[in-house]
């Protein structure tokens, strides 16, 4: 099989201040844990970002570059920005931070769909911000807007005016129709790493017969034309991770997806999650990609060539 890619989702959009002391919003702890998880093996940091004042989900420009030169000054990991944001901003808003930085990489969600956070606001009681429990209580009436204008207009903005390839995330079968719809138009071009996702609700299960499911279908529609990765979200995160890594899968484990470390254990770090899953894949007996062999295996322009 061939080398791992270790992917680690630093701080996301879903969790907020008040679940985990661990959760880094401050730009410095996003700078600090993003430089120890690629110490610990990612060579791929998935990056939202966080307003420094209260923690709130940002893609202001100014709060991306608040954290991204420091972290590209302590580590030569891929950089890819998230262009999904949270799920409350408008698509324009959304992109204002990653067409500003100009990365090597992308995220881009392939489909509209439900994004219910809302369960999670029962699980705690004393909130540190006002705005973190109105944030997750309101997503029992929120739409995620991903269409095929909007798909079309990142690929164009990102891809092909800016140069970045992209993390391709696909959180039911559906998605990976528009992704077949959009390689057919031209827009999308091998090698094309798709990121199964599991365990959102108003997406797929954390279910080992949907991993195998999305692999079939990738397999019939991008034959051997693409790479794909598996993030679960909550316990089922090593799991899956586990079974992704023993298919030939690649991983991503990180604070956005997952606050734990084992069942009722805080994570202390997003560098903690990387090395167990790394031992893990290691066990399997998978080496993990550095940087600069991801750089080769996904064709990335380079770090020489994203925005100062």
């Amino acid at each position: 099989m061939s080398k791992i890619l270790i992917t680690c989702a630093v701080t996301g959009s879903i969790h907020t201040p008040s679940m985990s002391p661990h959760l880094p919003w401050r730009p410095e702890d996003i700078v600090a844990q993003s430089i120890g998880a690629a110490e610990a093996g990612a060579a791929i940091l998935h990056l939202h970002a966080r307003d420094p004042e209260d923690g709130r989900p940002s893609a202001d420009p100014a709060h991306f570059m608040g954290v991204l030169p420091d972290i590209a000054a302590g580590t030569d990991a891929v950089l890819n920005l998230s262009t999904g944001g949270s799920a409350v901003m408008g698509l324009d808003q959304r992109l204002a931070g990653p067409m500003r930085a100009e990365p090597e990489m992308c995220s881009l969600n392939m489909g509209t769909m439900n994004f219910a956070l809302y369960p999670m606001a029962a699980r705690h009681a004393d909130w540190r911000f006002d705005w973190e429990e109105p944030f997750l209580t309101g997503s029992d009436d929120l739409v995620f807007k991903n269409t095929p204008r909007d798909i079309a207009h990142v690929l164009t903005e990102m891809g092909e005016k800016r140069g970045a390839r992209f993390e391709f995330e696909c959180y039911d079968s559906g998605h990976l129709t528009m992704l077949c719809h959009f390689v057919d138009r031209g827009l999308v071009k091998p090698p094309i790493f798709i990121q199964f996702v599991f365990g959102v609700l108003g997406g797929m299960a954390p279910l080992p017969e949907n991993l195998t499911h999305m692999k079939r279908l990738a397999d019939t529609y991008f034959d051997e034309d693409y790479l794909f990765s598996v993030l679960a979200a909550g316990r089922a995160q090593m799991p899956m991770a586990t079974m992704a890594a023993g298919m030939g899968g690649h991983v991503r484990v990180g604070l956005e997806d997952n606050l734990y470390i084992a069942r009722g254990e805080l994570a202390r770090s997003n560098a903690e999650q990387v090395a167990h899953v790394r031992e893990i894949v290691e066990r399997l007996g998978r080496t993990v990609a550095t940087p600069d062999e991801a750089r080769e295996m996904l064709g990335l322009k380079g770090r020489d060539k994203v925005a100062s």
